[in-house]
């Protein structure tokens, strides 16, 4: 047991050497002076310096944070671009170049994702048959200038009309959008919690699409809401009222809506069970139905 424990925490402070220091030990684990050094001297900066990258639609959401593993246009992820500056650049566009040996990459650029597949360009070609370099000519066809994606995004708008943004802690607060707390691991890009691993349409915060309003929250549950919020709502005017006319308590009436509201609930379930399997069922019919040939 006690074996286990010393294996435990020995993975655990390796998990969090990893997250500090990345890949700049070059694959060789730096000694324990080195490590204190290595933070004595990057900390306090990647602290203060932190740049939060997003992919960010033209309305001002943004659809994908970026966080240590997310790839580059150029194959390589963003953990291996320049995200340390001891002081921050005056130029904008902030430039995040690859460190990778003789990668042409300029600054990290976020290509999207359709599923597990990468998107293709209009010239049907994937990202790595281009060039890294600006403006991502195609290397496998003559015809196409540059990467162009009609991929639409979940936002509803199209991919080339996103940009990567590259800004910093300031830039970000002065547009409202959340920073999450300072933290010492490397290439944390725009990462702020685990909500930020959502779609920005599906995160409600102001880097996403926003949380309800409060006409939305506040608002009456209908027949039409799921069972599970009509099971957590309040007993109804009817459900109030049963209870002063027949003479029993308030907490009968409770305890009648309570079991009313776990009718409803298997009645729904008992439905939408019954409604898959009659499509089971008809299509096996359909797959056991011979082929009528046509005779000439």
């Amino acid at each position: 047991m006690e074996r286990l424990q010393v294996e435990a925490q020995a993975l655990e402070e390796y998990a969090e050497y990893r997250r500090i220091v990345g890949d700049d030990d070059g694959g060789k684990l730096f000694t324990p002076e080195e490590y204190e050094e290595y933070k004595r001297k990057v900390l306090p900066a990647r602290l203060q310096n932190r740049l939060y990258v997003s992919w960010r639609s033209p309305t001002g959401m943004d659809c994908k944070l970026v966080g240590p593993e997310t790839p580059c246009f150029c194959t390589h992820r963003y953990k291996q671009h320049k995200t340390d500056y001891e002081a921050l650049p005056k130029e904008r566009p902030i430039g995040v170049p690859c460190r990778v040996g003789r990668c042409p990459c300029q600054s990290y650029q976020f290509v999207p994702r359709s599923g597990a597949q990468p998107v293709r360009c209009r010239c049907k070609h994937l990202p790595e048959q281009h060039s890294a370099a600006p403006g991502f000519p195609c290397r496998a066809c003559s015809k196409c200038s540059g990467f162009h994606s009609c991929f639409t995004c979940a936002c509803g708008q199209p991919a080339y009309a996103h940009e990567t943004v590259v800004e910093t802690k300031e830039e970000r607060l002065a547009q409202g959008k959340p920073v999450g707390q300072d933290v010492p691991y490397a290439a944390m890009g725009g990462l702020t919690g685990f909500s930020s691993l959502a779609e920005g349409y599906m995160r409600l915060d102001d880097s996403g699409i926003g949380a309800p309003s409060a006409e939305l929250l506040e608002a009456p549950i209908t027949s039409m809401d799921h069972p599970f919020l009509k099971a957590f709502q309040g007993p109804s005017s009817s459900a109030q009222t049963t209870p002063q006319i027949a003479g029993s308590s308030s907490d009968t009436g409770r305890v009648s809506h309570g079991k009313q509201s776990e009718a409803d609930d298997m009645a729904y379930f008992e439905k939408r069970y019954q409604e898959r399997l009659k499509m089971v069922k008809a299509a096996k019919r359909k797959e056991r139905s011979p082929v009528t040939s046509k005779k000439p």
